[in-house]
């Protein structure tokens, strides 16, 4: 789950929005070794404090026990109405970019496609978490395949691009830096939602460590030469230009019956992760639900798939009204800002738990309290550099999480 999830369709797309703020080749993997390692910072944070609540439900589990049970609703209204939805929508729209690579579809089309990948598989993981589970394992075997195929394409076949830009990094802001590791870790995003399921993980404390620590740095190392991989084989400004860099790459070294390979199993890789997204966030509606922090008919089990399939059924709808109605970039900025506000106060609840008497991970944290000091002071200066770029888009996104707050206290106002 955890390399399947985070290896999704972005990393076929998101280099160009990477490349847009930092335009050069060493400033380009720089950018990508920075999000690997704030990721396995972050991976790591979430395993400690896995094995000291292995209980269904993640961020959202750690927020509620930390913090208050306020911030724990906020990150489920949140993870609900713009983070893990927008991540849903933002992915099915890259399956159907590539889609669009065999058959021409205009931004309608593109739309379409993308609300039908969405309700597909949520009708796979309505019938069971098994079936989910299944598939997820088959298609994160079969994107890991495509990732090495393209790599071997390549480095064997290509040659070094033409025009690809300076060797040594031209004068870069720290500003545009920033906001250049903020586009990567759109693609590393999903490194916690196996925590989601921890009630249903065979021995939760130490399985989804372990699960976090292998697949982070997997992912990591991946990403890393997959984007030495577009460079070596496309201009720096091609890579910067193309919506299918992936496809373009594998054109340039094995012509359109390369691209048209590559194109088919990024669609199965978009697939992977929109499959285990979805099989994901339910288990936080379910969670918070059971507890009286989300209406009850959330927490509804289907008779005969047991699964939470009213929860299943609210995330596919409001996901595909974010395809619908939104843009790729505007649905992968607000759900980085959104994810790291978070995270710096998950870390920060982290700080808070480790001053308690009777807190005792199976799986503390290596590094403290270095590691997670530096993860949380970066979340800040991501999601608020993030945030400035774009103050009004930020602003609505913003203002989606605050009315949250007076949401919960009317809700819980009765109880």
């Amino acid at each position: 789950m955890v390399v399947g999830i985070i290896i999704g369709a972005s990393i076929f797309v998101q280099p160009s929005e990477v490349n847009r703020h930092v335009p050069t080749i060493s400033g380009v993997l720089a950018v990508w070794a920075a999000g690997g390692i704030l990721s396995l910072f972050g991976a790591l944070v979430c395993a400690e404090l896995s094995s000291a609540f292995p209980e269904t439900g993640g961020v959202y589990v750690y927020l509620r026990r930390t913090l208050s049970p306020s911030c724990g609703f906020l990150w489920g209204w949140a993870m609900f109405w713009s983070a893990h939805s927008g991540i849903i929508a933002a992915s099915s729209v890259v399956l159907a970019r590539y889609v669009a690579f065999f058959v021409p579809l205009g931004d309608a089309g593109i739309r379409a496609v993308a609300i039908a990948a969405i309700v597909s598989l949520s009708l796979v993981n309505y019938a069971g978490v098994r079936q989910g589970s299944g598939l997820q394992t088959w298609i994160t075997a079969s994107k890991l395949a495509a990732i090495l195929l393209l790599l071997v394409l390549a480095f064997a076949l290509g040659g070094r691009a033409q025009a690809a830009g300076p060797a040594a990094p031209a004068a870069l802001s720290f500003r545009e830096y920033v906001l250049g590791v903020s586009a990567a870790l759109f693609a590393f995003g999903g490194w916690h939602m196996v925590t989601y399921a921890a009630g249903e993980t065979r021995n939760p404390s130490q399985t989804i460590p372990r699960a976090l620590l292998i697949g982070s740095l997997t992912v990591s190392a991946c990403y890393v030469a997959l984007n030495a991989a577009y460079l070596y084989l496309l201009p720096i400004a091609r890579v910067t230009a193309s919506q299918r860099v992936a496809a373009d790459a594998a054109q340039a070294v094995a012509g359109r019956y390369g691209a048209a390979i590559i194109s088919a199993l990024v669609i199965l890789s978009a697939s992977g992760v929109l499959n285990g997204v979805i099989l994901a966030g339910p288990r936080t509606y379910y969670a918070m639900a059971g507890e009286g922090l989300a209406p009850r008919w959330l927490a509804a089990i289907h008779g005969r798939f047991h699964t939470p399939h009213r929860a299943i059924v609210a995330q596919g709808v409001w996901s595909a009204v974010l395809v619908a109605t939104g843009t790729y970039r505007a649905l992968f900025t607000r759900v980085v800002y959104t994810e790291w506000l978070f995270f710096a106060l998950m870390t920060w609840g982290l700080f808070r738990m480790r001053r308690r008497k009777g807190y005792a991970p199976q799986w503390p944290i290596w590094g403290y309290p270095v590691v997670p000091l530096v993860f949380g002071l970066a979340a800040l200066v991501v999601a608020g550099i993030q945030i400035a770029a774009d103050p009004v888009e930020s602003a609505a996104g913003l203002a989606i999480v605050v009315l949250g707050l007076p949401v919960y206290y009317l809700w819980m106002r009765p109880r």
